[in-house]
């Protein structure tokens, strides 16, 4: 916890995500896709990567590979013509490929749909698996944790935690259900609109609540 940070109480956290929610509209994830093999691949290609970036390699990716049996008898080669731009991408194409193979064998070559079985696979975290799970099968959880929903979560004063995993406990303590399936997307929406390295305060909808811890 830094020096003088501060914690908004349920209520006020409530208030805030709501605030937010009226502020922006409509709110989605932010990759796109067709189907939980196509949202587990994008996901994979995410990490420490650009949406936009990924966004513009999966279309040309998802129409030379339809299936998790396509992907599976894929080479890291084959793979990295496609998503070459994307960061670590030798690493991400072998994970894709060994995903694929266990989805092949194990799950005939549909994704899963529970927590376990998706953090087993190849290249997939409790993050990723939050993710697929609430946009592929509208099965919530939890609550995916990347930089931004952490960055935000201090900043604003829902959760003090140094850890994915303890941000998304304390996500799931502060904020009702029916928020936990796109508060993600809020806070990363907010943290690039208007809370971002400069945080433009004076505009801000929840600037009353906020305590700026970090600003």
């Amino acid at each position: 916890m830094g020096a003088g940070a501060k914690l908004l109480t349920k209520g006020e956290a409530n208030k805030a995500v709501e605030t937010l929610f009226s502020h922006y509209g409509k709110v989605k994830y932010y990759l796109d896709f067709d189907g939980p093999l196509q949202l587990m691949v994008a996901a994979i290609l995410s990490a420490q990567t650009r949406d936009e970036t990924v966004n513009k390699i999966t279309p040309a990716l998802f129409a030379k590979y339809k299936s998790a049996k396509d992907f599976s008898k894929a080479t890291e080669s084959d793979l990295i013509r496609y998503i070459k731009s994307v960061s670590y991408a030798g690493n991400k194409a072998l994970n894709i490929i060994a995903a694929c193979k266990e989805l092949v064998s194990q799950y005939g070559g549909n994704v899963p749909d529970d927590m376990d079985s998706l953090v087993a696979l190849p290249g997939i975290g409790r993050k990723t698996a939050n993710t697929i799970l609430i946009n592929g099968f509208g099965k919530v959880e939890g609550i995916p944790v990347d930089t931004w929903v952490m960055k935000l979560s201090y900043r604003i004063g829902i959760s003090l935690a140094k850890s994915p995993e303890a941000v998304e406990r304390d996500l799931m303590e502060k904020l009702d259900r029916k928020h936990w399936p796109k508060v993600a997307y809020l806070l990363k929406m907010h943290g690039k609109e208007l809370c971002g390295k400069k945080p433009l305060c004076e505009k801000c909808p929840i600037a009353r609540i906020c305590p700026k811890n970090g600003v």
